[in-house]
């Protein structure tokens, strides 16, 4: 599947993508943010707010700058008083020197990281941090598993477990010394809920309508033989994390001006 059709996907879906789709662990977007040198964070990617919310109960100054116009509606209706911006990684609409890091919430790996790291770097103040953040599945618990198999690529993909996560993103951001790290995360669910949120990933998104009903269903039916009534998710937050030196934290000094 092209890369900018999946990417370009979440829109059509951005209630039930408000609705279903979990926050972000405190204690990773704590890690996130420790080395930065303020608290102005940009939120990039920044969908329908996951991230955001939990930056503002953080205590953030955070600006969110998001591509697509229904996830930014959901973004406002959550959040009214959050400086929320239309814009994306490639050409953000922050003046240089101006974030102490940028975050983004499962969607590093949407960024054409080849023009959106310059501008990552442009807008960063010396000694900036930047950080990709996932939910990913436990699937060292055995039902996770199961349901890893049944579901197919198209709803739980290498990014998406705490087995594959670490690989799938180490080599996304190319400047500075990276560090990876997980933390216990958790969501409540019901098998319908659990399918809701499964049917907003993006390869189901863009599935012929009978091939997605028929992924649904199964992943339903393994579900209700799997789990009873409401349970906790097993989850993690994964955080992948770049420091950026004061020497190289300037735009303009890796555009050569």
């Amino acid at each position: 599947m092209e890369h900018n059709t999946l990417k370009g996907s979440f829109g059509a879906a951005a209630v039930a993508y408000a609705e279903h789709r979990p926050d972000y662990a405190p204690a990773a977007v704590r890690w996130a943010l420790e080395p930065a040198p303020g608290t102005r964070v940009l939120d990039l990617g920044a969908g329908t707010g996951k991230l955001t919310g939990t930056l503002l109960a953080l205590g953030a100054d955070v600006t969110a700058v998001e591509p697509d116009p229904a996830m930014l509606t959901e973004l406002r209706r959550a959040l009214p008083t959050v400086h929320a911006l239309p814009g994306n990684a490639e050409a953000i609409p922050l003046p240089d020197a101006s974030v102490d890091a940028v975050l983004a919430g499962n969607a590093l790996h949407w960024f054409d990281m080849a023009v959106a790291g310059p501008e990552i770097t442009r807008v960063l103040r010396p000694g900036g941090v930047l950080a990709g953040l996932w939910n990913v599945l436990d699937d060292r618990v055995a039902w996770i598993a199961g349901l890893e198999r049944v579901s197919g690529p198209a709803a739980i993909g290498p990014r998406d477990t705490l087995t594959n996560w670490r690989t799938a993103t180490a080599h996304l951001i190319d400047f500075g010394a990276s560090e990876q790290s997980e933390f216990p995360h958790g969501q409540r669910r019901t098998a319908d809920s659990l399918t809701a949120t499964l049917a907003t990933r993006a390869g189901m998104l863009v599935m012929p309508e009978q091939e997605r009903e028929a992924t649904l269903t199964r992943i339903r039916a393994y579900l209700t033989t799997a789990v009873t009534g409401e349970f906790t998710l097993p989850m993690l937050t994964g955080v992948l994390r770049v420091r950026q030196l004061s020497d190289t934290a300037s735009g303009r000094e890796r555009r050569g001006a």
